[in-house]
């Protein structure tokens, strides 16, 4: 009867568990298709942890992937495409994300399986996903001639893009918490919603988490950000903004809600975007308005505006039918009553992708992103010379123009340098702005060959990452020989790094300042295999004397060790500290715990789970030479025993 009894509870139980695990996975999909993925993502990682069904698992990977999560978007891919009855489009998100990831080669395999699995795909397609892999290697390789700068005075933690030049400042759009931007905004749903009580919150946008879209302002390299004083009339998204060269016609994107919204019975509504004018007054105050000929707002979506300098051609791009894909760059010529003539679609550029940013440079080249032609994964940056004809055929502006990410809004003047946007890895948000030059004025070249520490063999397959002091991040992969290269700027600094799993990670440093001739610099890396209880030393972790505080110069060493963990996310790690043999051993012994400790509490602060590392000092219990106490030894000999070490006790 007992055992019975206990039946009778473990069924109740897992009922209860089933019906709330329903609930939760019903209220995630209610903010997946109301488009806030940030409060959608929380409810599917509860679900999923309650059961793990296929629906959270792919659900989980769609909304990673709409935030730009590259990292998690490829994880839960990989989980959902691996499923029972996965459908074969999870395959094919699982490339695109590997191919995010700078994973070409697995990028590659993934998009081959996803073919087999949809042979009716068409022939360009699959030769463009394939080349994508192989191209993408290539430009890495041998990249272009370019500097590029993360401008960290306009950048947040937000996304911040759209950056062009106005009057002698800068005009961008950014979603940033600033003091103000939320002023005035009331209780309005915004592009999905369901008719409920229950209004979004007005001062974040459920998609990102952030605040809405707005336009802001720096007049001069030493003046304050402020917001962009337009008078757009909307609680909602400001887009990016183009203007005449006289700077007093604007053209920007925005949403709002209009007077009479068109719904399908018991689905979400939906709102699309729209394009404005505004022109100053006599006083230089921004007037109201003016809608652009081609919104529909319960139709289709029109952005991207881009005015020419004499304000008589404006670019934009729109989902409108008629194009052939999902959004198409058009132009149109300003008649002479002022008003706009027919639409063109831009064919010559346009794919059955997504267009984006369209900008006609002074240089007579026209430039754009897309993530329907051979690129390098997301949006990359297009050029497409003016011909007599119309356009000449696309060119890919390549590495490190493009990255594996979204690359876009690129603008740029006669003299080489402008403007541009990307989520790449190493910025200070989501989206940053960047401002490049495309000319260098000497040549460096650095190479070098990873190996195997132990072996003294070439290690192929190796993620060798560039990082320039102040600047961003270069990536390549090794050949089966181990080589790698990049290209160097002049007078810049910078950390060179080895990663491949299995391996401990290897970092030395390069620089390019005082040489003022082009050259070719030699740098090797050596991997050490990691072994299971195998002691590794940590180099150069050094304290003050009677101090457990870690030291910037120990900080770059266990930064490699940090950079081992993330390569490898299954090992377990034991950090040791040591002393050697000089003061009371009760004293040591408290001192290099003390010393472990705050290694380990460094380490956890930098993204490592705390139950993947401990931390132990041993004191001078465990010393490397004859230097006890009592025995006169140098200071090089005792310093032999203060040592950091660390092992992988679990893999």
């Amino acid at each position: 009867m007992k055992t019975i009894q206990s039946g009778i509870v473990i069924a109740i139980l897992l009922l209860t568990l089933t019906v709330k695990a329903q609930y939760v996975l019903k209220e995630a999909d209610t903010q997946f298709e109301l488009f806030n993925y940030n409060k959608a993502i929380e409810l599917y990682q509860k679900a999923y942890h309650k059961k793990e069904t296929l629906h959270a698992a792919e659900r989980l990977a769609a909304s990673y992937r709409l935030m730009d999560n590259y990292q998690e978007a490829e994880k839960w891919y990989a989980i959902a495409s691996a499923l029972p009855k996965s459908p074969a489009e999870n395959t094919l998100y699982y490339a695109k994300a590997l191919q995010s990831n700078s994973k070409y080669e697995e990028a590659k395999t993934a998009y081959q399986k996803y073919i087999s699995l949809k042979p009716e795909v068409s022939t360009a397609q699959q030769q463009i996903w394939l080349a994508s892999c192989d191209s993408a290697q290539y430009w890495i390789k041998n990249p272009v001639l370019a500097t590029l700068v993360n401008e960290k005075g306009l950048n947040s933690v937000g996304s911040d893009w759209g950056a062009v030049a106005y009057q002698q400042g800068i005009v961008f759009t950014s979603d940033r918490n600033f003091p103000g931007s939320t002023k005035g905004l009331k209780s309005k749903p915004f592009l999905k919603f369901d008719g409920s009580t229950k209004l979004p919150d007005p001062a974040s946008y459920g998609w990102t988490g952030n605040e809405y879209l707005r336009l802001y302002e720096k007049a001069g390299a030493n003046d304050s950000l402020k917001a962009f004083a337009l008078n757009a009339e909307t609680n909602y998204h400001i887009g990016a903004a183009t203007f005449t060269a006289d700077g007093n016609t604007a053209y920007f994107t925005l949403t709002r809600i209009p007077k009479k919204i068109i719904r399908k019975k018991g689905e979400p509504g939906t709102i699309n975007l729209e394009i404005y004018s505004s022109s100053k007054n006599a006083d230089g105050i921004w007037g109201k308005p003016v809608p652009f000929k081609y919104n529909k707002v319960n139709e289709w979506s029109v952005g991207d505006p881009a005015i020419s300098a004499d304000g008589n051609l404006l670019y934009f791009v729109s989902t409108m039918p008629g194009g052939k894909g999902g959004t198409d760059i058009y132009s149109l010529v300003k008649n002479a009553d002022g008003s706009w003539a027919d639409a063109i679609n831009v064919a010559a550029v346009n794919t059955n992708g997504n267009e984006r940013n369209p900008f006609a440079a002074a240089d007579g080249n026209f430039y754009f992103s897309s993530d329907g032609l051979i690129g390098m994964g997301g949006l990359d940056i297009y050029k497409a010379k003016q011909i007599p004809a119309g356009l000449d055929k696309p060119l890919n502006l390549g590495y490190p123009i493009n990255s594996p990410q979204d690359d876009f809004a690129f603008n740029k003047g006669l003299k080489g340098t402008g403007f541009m946007a990307s989520n790449r890895p190493g910025g200070t948000g989501n989206d940053d702005i960047y401002s490049f030059t495309v000319q260098m004025v000497i040549n460096f070249n650095l190479e070098g060959v990873v190996y195997d520490r132990k072996t003294n063999q070439p290690v192929g397959g190796a993620l060798v990452t560039l990082t320039k002091q102040g600047g961003g991040n270069l990536t390549a992969v090794t050949s089966s020989p181990g080589n790698f290269k990049f290209k160097l700027d002049q007078d810049a600094d910078y950390l060179l790094k080895a990663e491949k799993a299995a391996y401990s990670s290897d970092a030395v440093t390069v620089t390019t300042m005082n040489l003022n001739s082009s050259s070719t610099l030699r740098k090797d890396l050596f991997l050490e295999t990691i072994v299971l209880n195998k002691p590794i030393r940590i180099e150069n972790i050094y304290y003050d004397f009677d101090k457990s505080n870690i030291r910037p110069d120990a900080a770059r060493e266990l930064d490699k060790l940090i950079s081992t963990m993330k390569t490898n996310e299954t090992i377990g790690v034991e950090l040791s500290s040591y002393t050697d043999s000089r003061g009371r051993d009760e004293y040591n012994q408290w001192l290099s715990q003390k010393r472990a400790n705050s290694a380990v509490q460094y380490i956890i602060s930098n993204g490592i789970d705390k139950s993947r590392i401990t931390g132990r000092g041993y004191g001078e219990t465990q010393l490397l030479n004859r230097c006890t106490n009592g025995v006169k030894c140098t200071e090089a000999m005792h310093q032999l025993n203060r040592r950091t070490e660390f092992k992988v006790v679990s893999q």
